[in-house]
């Protein structure tokens, strides 16, 4: 394979997923039977015999990263980003419910309208109606709505980039629900096509209802990240003086009332003013920190806060 033409990597997180390794390889060589390509797949600490399943059955255009613990299924997808060299990048979980045959019509979508992201939208789901689907799409239509970023299915893994857009869109944490929001923070277009999705056959789900709470405090991170990210002091600076000048106001009306020979001392908005200057000091202060942190990260870095997509004109 020559490094220089790879038009295609493919990127599959797996953990504990012995009985689809075989399958899923005899389904990846008869969908990019012409495209060249490399496989990469990211053992995120399994248990089972997944690893030698691999090793046993892997052609010849594959790669295996072995994670030396279990990260999630974020931190799989992006050590096989980093170690992808095709000049498109696709993302699909390693259980068969995403069909590789749809990757060659999204990599034809994806040319065809000048994108940089194709995201999958699964059009006829095989999961189980009260535990995946119903809460599937609460959740979509709940991360739809706060974020602005119109995507119905932000839950399918199948996905296919550009090169440069997949290596920086710095995938941390449990933050691959929310790639469609840091594909738009990073600028980059982006569409949704109709793939399929089969039933798993082997093996069990590693996702349940239990994934709410963890869902709903990464959307909250991704708010603040989305809005505040390069301006902190916008958000804890104006809480802060807002809960600064309302606690000031309380203590002078009740400093009034005690010049007036009222007694105040066991007034519960006594307690209420103090309490609510200091939060006000408190948000100043952090937002002062958050300031010199994005800052330190920009210029440790030597990272601009900005991205070119191109430039026209004589230099």
């Amino acid at each position: 394979m020559n490094p220089d033409t790879l038009k295609l990597s493919v990127v599959i997180p797996v953990m504990n997923e012995v009985e689809n390794i075989k399958p899923l390889f005899a389904a990846l060589a008869l969908s990019l039977a012409d495209v060249e390509h490399e496989i990469i797949l990211v053992d995120d600490g399994s248990t089972d015999n997944t690893v030698d399943e691999i090793r046993a059955h892997a052609p010849a255009n594959a790669q295996l990263v072995i994670l030396n613990k279990n990260y999630g299924q974020t931190t799989a997808i992006a050590a096989g980003i980093d170690h992808a060299r095709g000049e498109l990048i696709a993302t699909m979980d390693g259980d068969l419910e995403n069909d590789p045959l749809d990757i060659p019509m999204m990599m034809q979508y994806l040319h065809d309208h000048d994108l940089d992201v194709v995201a999958g939208r699964r059009a006829k789901r095989q999961d189980g109606l009260f535990l995946r689907i119903i809460p599937s799409k609460i959740a979509n239509a709940l991360i739809r709505n706060l974020t602005k970023v119109h995507i119905r299915d932000y839950g399918c893994t199948l996905k296919v980039f550009k090169q440069d857009i997949a290596k920086n869109l710095g995938l941390y944490g449990e933050l691959h629900r929310f790639i469609p929001v840091l594909v738009q923070l990073y600028g980059a277009s982006m569409q949704e096509v109709d793939v399929r999705h089969h039933p798993r056959k082997f093996g069990k789900s590693k996702y349940g209802i239990g994934r709410t709470f963890k869902v709903l405090s990464d959307l909250l991170f991704m708010l603040f990240f989305q809005k505040y990210s390069q301006k902190p002091m916008h958000l804890f600076g104006t809480l802060g003086f807002l809960s600064l000048f309302t606690g000031v106001a309380m203590n002078m009306y009740l400093l009034a009332l005690k010049i007036l020979g009222e007694e105040i001392g066991g007034r519960p908005l006594l307690s209420l003013g103090i309490i609510m200057t200091f939060i006000g000091i408190q948000l100043i202060t952090t937002g002062f920190i958050a300031e010199f942190i994005m800052r330190t990260y920009y210029e440790s870095q030597n990272k601009k806060p900005y991205i070119i997509k191109k430039i026209v004109g004589k230099q």
